[in-house]
């Protein structure tokens, strides 16, 4: 029995693998239980494991890969075209098998445990500010059934309540009060934590050394940089600049036939938090480049003019990324020409 490559469906407790030979026919099945994983990998020869690229894949890559093995991680996107049949967990292990053959599908690398550390640290932190968000639309919704409206800023709340719960307010009740006082409280604790996450991001920026040449790009600040850090890590799986920028829907969707190509607006593939980060750095820097005369205020400044502020702020994004890729890779710092 000749297997070269295993196709691994993980669960939280139950494993299907799909052993395959040389020429991709199904020649073993194997059901196993979360304890008994690695050690049927330790027994077995070494192979190329694909696993799909979902919840717990890069903590599996990286203890299979110990046990000798080479580990393909495959985006789940691209299996769903190689199911055959009903969908089980032996055909979707199957599946997963055929499309690590596919030599066309890009594969994801798997993160290091700094990089999975960096990670939580923003998971957290988004958290928080959505737990902030709820309590302060909460604040705004029973206020509103006093007949109190205010905007929708977590400043504009936080001033409110501080004369919501002051003596000279009189239309309030003493029972409501003392709920307002309760969220507020709930309020004052969440920016506790959202400060205490941004400073130990700020502190793992400043301890790894490829966060700290990305900060030397204008509008790449700790956040930035540390949550690219976490999604393209030395940049060693791309091939440049541009597959980076792709991978993070920074470029135009195509939609091209028969010839005739068209491009629409940004594809918006990928990750959208650090999209989201990348257009909000390149969008300080745009705002700011109307008063400067050098060679990137003045490519920018030219966009603007000619396709306005917003696609300017995009394309700027588009440039970080693959600025960052070339800084990463390369070992350098920029430098403005």
């Amino acid at each position: 029995m000749n297997i070269t490559i295993i196709g691994l469906d993980i669960a939280k407790l139950v494993f299907h693998a799909a052993c395959c030979n040389e020429h991709g026919k199904l020649v073993k099945k194997k059901i196993l239980k979360r304890a008994a994983v690695l050690s049927f990998f330790s027994n077995m020869p070494s192979c190329i494991v694909a696993i799909e690229a979902c919840a717990t894949a890069h903590y599996w890559a990286r203890e299979i890969e110990r046990c000798g093995h080479t580990v393909k991680l495959i985006p789940p996107q691209h299996v769903k075209a190689f199911l055959v049949g009903n969908k089980n967990d032996y055909n979707d292990a199957l599946a997963i098998a055929v499309a690590a053959r596919q030599h066309h599908i890009r594969v994801v690398n798997a993160n290091t445990i700094e990089q999975q550390d960096n990670q939580a640290l923003h998971k957290a932190r988004q958290l928080a500010i959505r737990q902030r968000t709820a309590v302060c639309n909460q604040i705004r919704g029973l206020a509103a059934e006093y007949g109190m409206c205010i905007s929708r800023s977590v400043s504009a709340v936080r001033q409110n309540i501080m004369v919501w719960l002051s003596d000279e307010c009189t239309e309030l009740s003493v029972l409501f009060k003392q709920l307002l006082f309760q969220l507020k409280e709930q309020l004052n604790m969440l920016d506790v934590s959202i400060g205490v996450f941004d400073e130990m991001i700020n502190v793992t920026s400043k301890e790894n050394a490829i966060c700290q040449r990305l900060q030397s790009i204008p509008g790449v600040g700790p956040m930035i940089a540390s949550a690219y850090f976490n999604e393209v890590g030395n940049g060693s799986a791309y091939r440049k600049g541009r597959d980076v920028s792709a991978s993070l829907g920074l470029v135009p969707k195509q939609h091209s036939s028969g010839g005739k190509d068209v491009l629409l607006g940004i594809s918006k593939r990928g990750k959208y938090y650090l999209r989201c980060l990348l257009v909000q750095g390149a969008k300080a820097v745009v705002s700011r480049a109307k008063k400067k005369e050098d060679k990137l205020s003045c490519w920018i400044n030219h966009l603007v003019k000619t396709r306005g502020h917003n696609r300017a702020c995009v394309a700027y994004a588009n440039k970080i990324a693959r600025m960052a890729w070339a800084i990463t890779v390369n070992d350098t710092e920029y430098s403005a020409i």
